[in-house]
């Protein structure tokens, strides 16, 4: 169950990095566009981790 974890994880961690990754790009207007999708794109992110967390304490909760 472990190893599901930490593979759960590591997905999560490498889809939040390579998010901020393409919020990098060399055309100037499309760092001020942004700024309003990130925050979004964050809340998103921060829902479905706590989401994931409450879902996983339940799953092993039942088991």
């Amino acid at each position: 169950m472990a190893v599901y974890i930490i593979l759960i994880l590591i997905i999560c961690i490498s889809a939040f990095l390579l998010t901020f990754q393409q919020l990098g790009r060399s055309d100037p207007n499309y760092r001020e566009e942004s700024k309003t999708q990130l925050k979004r794109l964050s809340m998103i992110y921060v829902v479905a981790i706590i989401g994931s967390v409450i879902a996983l304490v339940i799953y092993m909760s039942v088991s």
